[in-house]
């Protein structure tokens, strides 16, 4: 996390382990929080430090010793869920190394006798056509790139990660997304396609995804939600403690709920809320202020987890 001010790892695992938070997201390798992880029972996403991201898929020695010194010496006692190779790099100039680190890192985890699904996590911003989301369809600037990568990740039934924020869709087009729509408040249809009726931006935005995979021989590769939040401050009127909390708390109770979406009735949601914390050295604004939890661990609003 981009900040300055935020309690040790020791603190944050009891933090978790106080208000059932089972699982985390890290965005690089950090010996003190992979330690602090160890025999907690906390699943963890934990991705490859942008900067290594080059090497790693350059390089399969540079591959091999990175497993060894940042996942094998805690595999046997942090519940890792998936490593990822970059975190929205697609499109981008980082994007043609991802494919062939999730081969490297993948072959340095087979090779460590470790069977830790390595992927890697997308923005929206890789949707092309996004309405209905039955017409979901990857832009072709990154299907160059997530073309190849979904058939590998199918091929190996591993998920492909998604940044899903309602929130960046409404601030975007206000005039034409209702508010409510965004934070799960609809009471009722708001979006017909054919057959399937939204009542909400995400499962929207999520059945996109779906659409798009689907299209290009993806149907078997599952999708993981890594990052959903609602920023509770620092911009537009819409970012506010109120909203965040009835967004998060809406978010929880649907999963909670195993509705699934329209696409995918009954698919049992796997979501990652963004943020655990503000962070300070993030750019100001609402950058700053996706966090649930102040830096000393009070809340911002409450999440019922």
């Amino acid at each position: 996390m981009q900040a300055n001010n935020l309690p040790s790892p020791s603190q944050v695992v009891a933090l978790c382990k106080s208000r059932n938070i089972h699982k985390l997201h890290i965005y690089g390798p950090n010996p003190d929080v992979l330690a602090a992880l160890r025999n907690s029972g906390i699943g963890l996403i934990m991705d490859a430090d942008e900067q290594d991201l080059q090497q790693l898929g350059t390089n399969p020695a540079f591959a091999g010793t990175w497993v060894q010194a940042n996942i094998v010496p805690y595999a046997g006692s942090v519940n890792f869920q998936y490593i990822v190779m970059g975190n929205e790099e697609i499109p981008g100039n980082l994007a043609s190394y991802i494919l062939p680190a999730i081969y490297n890192v993948a072959g340095s985890l087979q090779g460590a006798g470790l069977s830790i699904p390595v992927t890697t996590a997308v923005s929206m911003g890789v949707i092309g056509a996004n309405f209905p989301p039955s017409q979901g369809a990857f832009s072709n600037e990154a299907l160059q790139y997530l073309g190849p990568i979904v058939s590998l990740l199918a091929s190996r039934k591993t998920p492909l990660l998604v940044n899903v924020y309602p929130y960046f869709s409404y601030i975007g087009n206000p005039a034409a997304i209702n508010l409510d729509y965004a934070l799960f408040r609809a009471k009722g249809t708001v979006v017909q396609d054919g057959n399937l009726g939204y009542w909400n931006l995400f499962d929207a935005m999520v059945d996109t995804v779906r659409s798009s995979l689907d299209r290009i021989g993806g149907g078997g590769v599952g999708i993981v939600v890594s990052e959903s939040g609602w920023p509770s401050a620092g911009g537009p009127s819409v970012a506010t403690i109120d909203n965040a909390r009835t967004y998060m708390n809406n978010l929880v109770g649907h999963v909670y709920s195993k509705a699934g979406t329209p696409k995918m009735p009954g698919w049992d949601l796997d979501v990652y809320l963004f943020s655990m914390f503000n962070e300070d050295l993030k750019p100001a604004g609402t950058e700053e202020n996706y966090g649930m939890f102040y830096a000393n661990m009070n809340e911002v609003y409450h999440v019922n987890i």
